[in-house]
């Protein structure tokens, strides 16, 4: 159970745990959900709103849906309000270093300015969260982690922090705004914000009054930049982007770009029931590195082989594959769906799976996906479905 402080609403209510799965939901539900400082523009927009992570977010636009969301950031740009995603700050002499003996990836690869893909992973190896690590400083790391998981990466590193360091959970003090696309640069280069700077790095800048970090990150695999706003002066850097000839998408859209890019969702693709090794994640481990949480089950694991692997799977027949669906080769059982959607970019249906490593799958190979009772076929292939624009 996981408390929640909405305006409005006593701080006893719960609700139970959630995962990035979207939801619709009645009354009632919404309004034990927190809300996006952009919600009135939102309704405004005729959005169509979803529980996610605990939050309540657009699923899609009025006048748009997520076909024409998801082509808008495939061809030109879009618009999307993520301030659901969790935000902390870990500051203090020796911050960087003690993130660093935590989360998987090595902080050391990279300078201030920077930021990194990393996991925050439990004893048996089990992932608690995927985040997004800013580097500020040797005494100043901010961390972006997903909006339901939030509570407990603040918890654990805070149980696990020495004296002198400080960890705050900053998650309602700030907007998060994702401009993706290839015309994304231009756009916000109009606005008098930096674009110029590379993948995985950040800048400082002002628009208008907010000060803002503009961030080359995304979940979308095309060129992109993720805004992260005060949370008072959401609104004013929303307008701005949209009155820049931006269109507003919803997570709708957000998930078929993520999955067309093979990108895993936690509580899906990672889980505490997958570790990174099984969802081929392990380009966000620092193999070398002497300490991290979980590293000595990671490296038994990685070292013995995974029981399972997530591949990619592209149907050659018609159907839609979802989440939780079985996988045969011929009469064999060998694997479950994580993810499954229709690409809107290929005009298939595509998935990711979790295989049997036993099983002897190899890309290229046909299996078939149990779609509501009928087997429908299916190629094995190695994400991305879609050939990413990003740098």
């Amino acid at each position: 159970m996981r408390w929640l402080r909405v305006k409005g609403v006593p701080a006893t209510i719960t609700t139970p745990k959630v995962t990035g799965k979207l939801t619709l939901m009645s009354a009632d539900v919404a309004d034990a959900l927190f809300r996006s400082p952009l919600h009135e523009r939102h309704l405004a927009l005729g959005a169509k709103l979803a529980a996610f992570g605990g939050w309540e977010m657009p699923l899609e636009y009025a006048g748009g849906g997520v076909l024409k969301e998801h082509a808008a950031v495939r061809e030109a740009a879009g618009v999307f309000d993520v301030s659901h995603l969790g935000k902390s700050r870990v500051r203090g002499t020796g911050a960087a270093a003690f993130v660093n003996s935590c989360l998987t990836n090595d902080l050391g690869r990279i300078q201030p300015g920077q930021a990194q893909y990393t996991l925050c992973c439990d004893e048996t190896g089990g992932v608690v969260d995927d985040l997004i690590a800013y580097l500020f400083a040797d005494d100043h790391v901010f961390l972006i982690p997903n909006a339901a998981n939030t509570a407990e990466v603040v918890r654990r590193l805070t149980a696990a922090a020495p004296a002198g360091l400080t960890i705050t959970d900053e998650h309602r003090d700030y907007a998060v705004l994702a401009v993706q696309g290839p015309s994304s640069a231009e756009i916000l280069g109009k606005l008098g914000l930096p674009t110029g700077h590379d993948y995985m790095s950040f800048d400082l800048a002002t628009l208008g009054t907010a000060e803002l970090i503009v961030c080359r990150t995304g979940y979308t695999g095309e060129h992109g930049y993720e805004l992260v706003v005060p949370w008072d002066d959401a609104t004013a850097v929303w307008d701005a982007i949209v009155a820049a000839g931006v269109r507003p998408c919803g997570l709708g859209a957000r998930d078929t770009l993520r999955t067309e890019m093979g990108y895993p969702l936690h509580g899906q693709d990672l889980s505490l029931d997958i570790s990174p090794v099984q969802a081929r994640s392990g380009w966000a481990v620092g193999w070398s590195k002497p300490e991290f949480w979980g590293r000595e089950a990671l490296l038994t694991e990685k070292t013995q082989g995974p029981r399972r692997l997530l591949r990619g799977l592209e149907l050659t027949g018609r159907g839609i594959p979802r989440g939780h669906m079985r996988v045969y080769a011929g009469e064999q059982s060998i694997g479950e769906t994580t993810s499954g959607t229709f690409s809107p970019t290929k005009k298939v249906g595509i998935a990711l799976a979790l295989i049997d490593t036993a099983a002897g799958i190899a890309d290229g190979d046909l299996v078939e996906i149990d779609i509501r009772g009928r087997r429908i076929e299916a190629k094995v292939v190695k994400p991305p479905f879609v050939q990413p624009s990003v740098r």
